[in-house]
This record gives C-alpha cells, structure tokens and sequence, in this order.
C-alpha cells in the first residue's frame, strides 16, 4: 500500500512573494491544502520534515495524516500529497500541494508499473524488454492505494507481449484503462551488421608508350 505518515502543518494568512520568502526563511517550506468540499487553505511545514517523508517513501504517491494548527485548534485532515515544487537547480522543495480526500470515497491516481524478473526471451534468447506504458491509472479507496504495481514478467518469450488486463491488480483497485493496450514486450534481439570489408586498393594503370614498328620507324626519317 502507499506510504501513510504523520506531519504537522500550520496555517498562514499572509501570501505573496515577501510571505514566502518569509515561511522559507525560518526552516519552512510554503503548501497549500484543497479538496471537493473544502476551501483551499495557505500551509506551511517543517523542511527537515517534509524532506525525510519524501526521502523514505517508495513510490510516487504518499497519503499524509496532516494535522492542521490554525490558532488554538488543531484538525486532523487526511491528504495525498498531489504536486511537489523543486529548485531547478539545487532541487530543494520550494512548495507542496495537498489534495485532501475521504477514506470513504474512491480516488483516481496514477501507480507506475515495476517490472520484476528476467524474462525467458532476454534470458535465453537475447531479446530486448520494452515498456509500452510506465504507469496505469487507477481507482481505489485511499486506503487501498498502492505504492507501486508490480508485474512479473519472467514468462514472456521473444515476440510476447503482456497487457493491462494481465497486470494482477491489489484488492480494491480497478483500472479503467482499455485492458488490450500492451505494457510489456519482449522484442527480437538487434542484428548488427559486419561493416562491409573494405576493397583493396588496386595499382594505378600504367600505360606505356607504343614502340613503332620497323617499318613506322623508317617512314619517319
């Protein structure tokens, strides 16, 4: 399942780029917080806090238990972490959206797909694995939400192909996705071609000069 951790969040009213730099000057990184039924409320967290959660986490998709100070109250609001900002060039985080969900209700995400094994068409027979699709969308209760989708494709041969409704999906997950679209293929191996052999250079020829005849010769005195 996705990862589920714990962080604490506390509101903040003011925006803007002086607020921000603001937030980010005392250790903390500026998030924003919104969902179907909820306002869109202004979030800061802890750096160190948000960087260890992203450093441990397995896949792409992690489910938070945020609890949100806002003054004197403290609520509890579950979230999956829906876009994070980075540094283009230092890669720290610069800001983090959550989307708060229900553990009630269905949400739509999207899994990458692992492949594990060594299929029989490389192993054996030199082919090459490709990877049609690196995710599959899916839906499931937040609580079902996968990590990542693992596929075993040790069986396929060269010239096979596995498709989404071979993809063995957890409990509580279902795909929409056209169940023929093909995520792995095992293709022939590549035939290099011998470059040509190079011609031997062949000697230039030479043309000498005709000797005149006896008779050529005497008519020319």
């Amino acid at each position: 399942m996705a990862n589920q951790v714990k962080l604490t969040a506390r509101s903040r009213k003011e925006s803007g780029r002086n607020a921000v730099k603001a937030v980010r000057a005392r250790g903390a990184v500026p998030a924003v917080i919104y969902g179907a039924k909820t306002a869109p409320m202004n979030l800061e967290v802890n750096r160190r806090d948000i960087d260890a959660i992203l450093a441990h986490a397995i896949g792409e998709n992690i489910l938070v238990d945020l609890e949100v100070q806002d003054g004197g109250h403290t609520t509890k609001r579950l979230s999956l972490i829906q876009e994070i900002q980075h540094h283009p060039v230092r890669r720290n985080v610069l800001h983090v959206d959550f989307h708060e969900v229900s553990m009630t209700e269905e949400i739509s995400a999207e899994v990458v797909l692992d492949p594990q094994g060594e299929p029989v068409g490389v192993k054996t027979y030199g082919g090459l694995l490709q990877q049609s699709i690196r995710s599959l969308q899916i839906r499931c209760l937040p609580q079902n939400l996968p990590s990542v989708l693992t596929v075993d494709v040790s069986g396929l041969n060269v010239g096979e192909a596995l498709h989404v409704r071979q993809v063995v999906l957890p409990a509580g997950v279902s795909t929409d996705v056209d169940p023929d679209l093909t995520v792995f293929l095992v293709s022939e191996p590549t035939v290099t071609e011998e470059p040509a052999a190079a011609a031997e250079p062949t000697a230039p020829e030479v043309i000498k000069e005709k000797k005149p005849e006896a008779g050529e010769a005497e008519e020319k005195k």
